[in-house]
């Protein structure tokens, strides 16, 4: 497979051209809305439906924008329940409401499953339910035109990756951008979609790179560092892990894989619209909540300390911590699959919403990738 490689002059010359919030929403045009989103619920599950009854409410999402399913509120299903329970009755959403085009945002709930089981590796087919959901627009048209669905074996480019100036639409990116509402329980979830709608452009973004290492993710932090203004941002190259940060509004670092790093929680004090990114293989792999003596550790320490078949850090810990949003993966992605912070980053800060944002810094679809929080979350107030 074959993949653009992007490179930080462009990120450079375009917050040049896009030093305000205004130019830069002229830049790429006005962001969706509540109108163009679809949310997700699980009938079968009480708090997915609370979460979607709840955000629904506070973002003035109209009610035929709602989308029940009903399947097994599990994490983990077989790709022909997938099919069935999940994208079908989404599809038929989408259709019977003639929303397809509309809808530009699918926002799944904690309660909905989060991943498909499959074969691992580069050409395998196990993905996270939300980043299947991506291509639906596509196999939709492709249903239409009596072509077939989108292929399952392996990651799938991303179109939008890097375009930091196009505008989110159909006509341009034939997919739709899904992100979740999730968290380790109801009140944690409630108050991501509270504080989301309390986002403003203030605070730091904190960058944390991880020391001897010649790795591509180095780069793309110290990119990220220097997209941003230097008033902005807290910058540390060195061994040191950074904890204990204030007025925190991004996040990018290596999680669990600094070797440095040996606290489950950055104790961090987060602002209202902040988001948290690393990269981390299996962060993603549950929400359950694991018991309070449990923290992260190195693969080599064994099984005896791993949480959900991993000992890495878990998304849903920065949630907790005070994120409103942040990113994972339910599985194996590989670097080059992790959201690129370099792209990220300064989408973010000049007034892209939190969907467009993430899925801009991301290379593949149909793949491990979750992003959790409000898609319409934005820092242009």
């Amino acid at each position: 497979m074959r993949w653009i490689t992007q490179h930080a002059s462009m990120v450079t010359i375009w917050l040049q051209l896009c030093t305000t919030m205004v130019c830069s929403q002229a830049a790429w045009g006005q962001a969706g809305g509540p109108a163009n989103v679809l949310v997700v619920v699980n009938d079968a599950s009480p708090v997915s439906r609370s979460i979607g009854e709840y955000y629904a409410r506070r973002r003035s999402i109209p009610s035929d924008h709602v989308c029940h399913i009903r399947t097994e509120a599990v994490e983990n299903i077989e790709r022909d329940v997938y099919t069935r329970n999940v994208a079908r009755p989404i599809t038929g959403c989408l259709q019977r409401g003639a929303l397809a085009e509309q809808i530009l945002y699918i926002v799944t709930t904690m309660g909905v499953p989060l991943k498909i089981d499959g074969s691992d590796g580069m050409s395998g087919d196990m993905a996270s339910v939300d980043s299947e959901l991506t291509l639906l627009y596509g196999d939709i048209r492709a249903a239409k035109a009596g072509a077939k669905p989108h292929a399952l074996n392996g990651p799938l480019k991303n179109p939008m990756f890097g375009r930091l100036g196009a505008a989110f639409t159909h006509a341009e990116f034939p997919m739709y951008l899904v992100t979740r509402l999730a968290a380790y329980d109801l009140a944690g979830v409630k108050n991501l979609i509270d504080q989301a709608l309390l986002a403003r452009n203030q605070g730091k973004f904190v960058i944390d790179m991880k020391s001897k290492t010649n790795e591509e993710g180095n780069d793309w932090l110290r990119k990220a560092a220097q997209s941003l203004p230097a008033d902005r941002v807290i910058f540390d190259e060195s061994e040191m892990v950074l904890y204990d940060q204030t007025d925190v509004i991004g996040f990018a670092s290596w999680g669990s894989n600094d070797p440095n790093r040996h606290e489950r929680f950055v104790n961090f004090k987060w602002l209202p619209g902040s988001i948290a990114t690393e990269f981390v293989s299996t962060n993603a792999r549950t929400f359950e909540r694991p018991p309070n003596d449990w923290t992260i550790a190195p693969w080599a320490a064994g099984s005896g300390k791993w949480w959900k078949g991993s000992p890495q850090t878990l998304t849903a810990d920065y949630l907790s911590d005070g994120a409103t949003a942040a990113t994972g993966h339910v599985d194996e992605p590989f670097l080059v699959l992790t959201p690129h912070p370099e792209y990220l980053l300064p989408a973010y800060f000049t007034g892209r919403n939190l969907a467009e944002s993430f899925y801009l810094s991301i290379q593949g679809l149909s793949w491990q990738n979750v992003v959790i929080g409000d898609p319409l979350m934005t820092l242009a107030k």
